[in-house]
């Protein structure tokens, strides 16, 4: 087993080869560049690996990971380290046009400006723009690092991709993230272990699985969707619950967030104040209603990324059951099932449906979630889904 990396990049979890490149770029200069494009599965830990770089960068000692240009930059408040992350459903332009105008300046503290681009495939057509300008007029000293699942027309423009250099990561094996969890978070070993296969390797939905039980019940709730499903009237139920729970993360998720949010604005505004405060909040108007609006849409993508959770897992676990069935029941000669936990279940519904019927049915699953990106209601796409995945008579 290869040695754990240390400093900033301990937590960049199973990724050897993207580790030993960066670490290369900041031990010499020459092999520097403005632009760098971190692309991997969701999982991966792109912004994780982007923000331990951004860290080396202003680090004097390349990443010690106990500096105070290391700490900073790695909970996000240095003053020269900058990041742009989706808190709706996309990135706006004014949002990118801010950060990169202070992204023009130069360092206050470090040795760059460094801009983080969290999931760069949500940015709007505008806001890619403006980024593409400042990647072809790059400031002196000034780094942008752009995080997207591909490099797929669709997740990032041709033009940025051409004036980027690419650091390619994989899903990490669970070995790895199971020893993360267990040295970073406290996870006792055999949860760390059965959290890190059951999540397939993504570092942040192992870490939740590990520490929330309502996550693990959530899951549990998802895989027993598939052999429930032999009615309609079971069908349209089925898809009633996992619409319901998205819905329920959606609201307590937002919950938490708004009201301090809100009134924090207001009490900016001087709202309630009286005397001269009063011109003030009034004219503030139009602040809390663009708060109102950016708050109902991340609350829309919380509910959609809480049902896209809970497709990957429907699909993965068909996935389960299209290999068994290929191997006519013998799950011992599966080489690695997404859900080791359920493969009586996946044994099944594998003898239930076939592997042509799981094949069909994991095309269906992702045409859901085709349909979610396109912006389908989320009770029709999730309803038509579970019709379609009806068991046979």
């Amino acid at each position: 087993m290869s040695a754990l990396p240390e400093g900033v990049w301990r937590d960049v979890v199973g990724q050897p080869a993207a580790v030993a490149e960066l670490q290369q770029a900041v031990a010499h200069p020459a092999s520097m560049t403005h632009a760098w494009l971190f692309t991997g599965p969701p999982g991966s830990g792109r912004s994780v690996a982007a923000r331990a770089f951004a860290a080396a960068l202003q680090c004097p000692d390349g990443g010690d990971g106990t500096c105070h240009a290391c700490t900073t930059a790695l909970r996000g408040t240095h003053a020269d380290v900058r990041v742009v992350a989706p808190e709706g459903l996309s990135i706006g332009v004014a949002e990118v046009r801010e950060i990169v105008r202070m992204a023009g300046r130069a360092p206050s503290q470090g040795r760059f400006q460094v801009v983080i681009v969290e999931d760069a495939d949500r940015m709007t057509e505008p806001a890619a723009n403006t980024v593409l300008k400042m990647l072809e007029e790059p400031p002196p000293r000034t780094v942008f690092l752009l995080c997207a699942p591909s490099l797929h027309p669709d997740d990032v423009p041709v033009t940025i991709r051409s004036r980027c250099r690419v650091v390619s990561l994989r899903t990490p094996p669970a070995e790895a993230v199971a020893e993360v969890l267990t040295r970073r978070d406290g996870v006792e070993p055999s949860l760390a272990a059965w959290s890190a296969a059951a999540a397939g390797g993504h570092v942040g939905r192992a870490r939740r699985l590990a520490r929330d039980e309502d996550a693990r019940a959530a899951r549990a709730a998802v895989l027993d969707v598939p052999r429930s499903l032999t009615s309609l009237a079971a069908c349209l139920q089925a898809a009633d619950g996992l619409v319901a729970t998205a819905a329920a993360e959606s609201l307590a998720a937002s919950t938490a967030i708004d009201g301090a949010e809100t009134e924090a604005v207001k009490a900016s505004l001087g709202v309630g104040a009286r005397g001269p405060g009063v011109a003030a909040a009034s004219r503030g108007a139009g602040q809390l209603k663009e708060l109102e609006k950016k708050q109902k849409s991340r609350a829309t993508r919380i509910g959609r990324d809480s049902l896209d959770r809970a497709l990957v897992d429907l699909a993965a676990f068909y996935r389960d059951a299209l290999l068994i069935a290929t191997v006519r029941g013998a799950v011992d000669r599966v080489p690695h099932l997404n859900h080791p936990d359920r493969a009586a279940d996946a044994l099944e519904l594998a003898r239930a449906i076939g592997a042509e019927g799981a094949l069909r049915r994991i095309d269906v699953v992702l045409a859901a979630r085709t349909a979610l990106e396109q912006a389908v209601k989320p009770q029709i796409a999730i309803e038509a889904m579970c019709v379609a995945l009806r068991l046979p008579a």
